[in-house]
């Protein structure tokens, strides 16, 4: 019974670390690597969304990641899938 109580305090406190770890594996499309849009197109696409004064766009599992500033003014650091261009989600901004 013990045993049971410290895995389940290992599994709780263990599994909010798990989430705030880097997500290399984001996961935006299945489509092969070589079909994917060009970077140039995904910032383009980006600022067309309102992103400005994009720092940086590299690939982040199967996503692109934009680095960028919004509409307001703040940092961004936003999921495009790299097969369409359209958003996929948002991380938090450092």
């Amino acid at each position: 019974m013990k045993t049971t109580l410290i895995a389940a305090a290992f599994a709780l406190v263990l599994t909010p670390v798990a989430a705030l770890a880097d997500d290399e594996n984001a996961k935006c499309t299945d489509a092969a690597k070589d079909t994917w849009l060009s970077i140039d197109t995904v910032k383009a696409k980006a600022e067309a969304a309102g992103y400005k004064d994009i720092k940086k766009v590299k690939v982040e599992g199967t996503c692109y990641e934009v680095y960028a500033f919004d509409k307001a003014g703040n940092k961004a650091e936003v999921l495009f899938n790299p097969s369409t261009g359209e958003k996929s989600g948002d991380e938090a901004a450092e």
